[in-house]
Parts: structure tokens; C-alpha cells; sequence
């Protein structure tokens, strides 16, 4: 299992952190898979530098799909997406 370190903007780390968010949307430029550990670490893009804030979460299930996969990709590229947790 790895441990994989990213960045993470103080509003997205809060609402992780607090648990009310429990989902994380990446460009899939790096390998992760169930059961890997996400560590996240705080960000603050103003002053350009880590927060020293960090928490990790246990990964339980990777999506992964290209924009076209549905057949949607101008439709998304125009709108966007949800994602939604249930």
C-alpha cells in the first residue's frame, strides 16, 4: 500500500479535515489504488507555502474515466461536472 502526498487549499483541507467532505477529485497523473493512503497536505496558495497541517485518508474506491468515456466531452467541457457524494 502506498502513501501518496498532495496539496490541499485550506478550504478543501477544513472541509476534509472536518469530515463533511469525503471525496478528493485529482488529474489522474499519478497511481493510486483501494487501500493506499492519501496524505494531504495543507496549502495556502497566497503565501506560497505548506501550512504544516496534515491528514491522511485511507483510499476505499477510485473513478477513473476520460472526459469522452460517456461520450459527453463537449457537454463537459461546457458545463462541467458534479460530483457527488451519497
Amino acid at each position: 500500500m502506498a502513501i501518496i502526498k498532495k496539496k490541499s487549499w485550506p478550504k478543501i483541507f477544513a472541509l476534509m479535515k472536518s469530515g463533511k467532505k469525503k471525496f478528493d477529485v485529482r488529474v489522474a497523473d499519478f497511481r493510486v489504488k483501494e487501500g493506499d493512503t492519501l496524505l494531504l497536505e495543507e496549502y495556502d496558495p497566497k503565501k506560497k507555502k505548506y501550512t504544516g497541517r496534515k491528514i491522511s485518508k485511507k483510499v476505499k474506491y477510485v473513478l477513473n474515466f476520460k472526459l469522452d468515456d460517456f461520450g459527453q466531452k463537449k457537454e463537459i467541457e461546457k458545463k462541467g461536472l458534479y460530483i457527488i457524494q451519497v
